[in-house]
């Protein structure tokens, strides 16, 4: 993960040749938070071939989550081969 200016993380992955979303909408299931360690829905976007997460209320983003449930039903978040990203947390503390 990399933090960048203006409250943005950007995610980067292996496998991640294609990566989209599997229904075409923006990826789903991701939460960001910062310093308090309070993780918010993010808005999301993806470039290339990385995640970029971020939340007007988090100016300083600390760490992101991706199907951070027990059942994260309807994560959509895949590589060309259609393979599903797998469920992860970064941190920074």
């Amino acid at each position: 993960m990399s933090v960048e200016t203006g409250g943005r993380i950007r995610i980067h992955f292996h496998h991640a040749t294609g990566l989209r979303t599997r229904d075409g909408l923006a990826p789903n299931w991701v939460s960001i938070a910062g310093r308090n360690k309070k993780f918010v829905w993010a808005e999301t976007a993806i470039e290339g071939e990385t995640l970029v997460a971020w939340h007007p209320e988090v100016s300083s983003p600390q760490a992101v989550r991706y199907a951070w449930a027990m059942n994260p039903d309807g994560c959509n978040l895949v590589n060309a081969d259609d393979l599903p990203a797998s469920p992860f947390r970064t941190d920074s503390w």
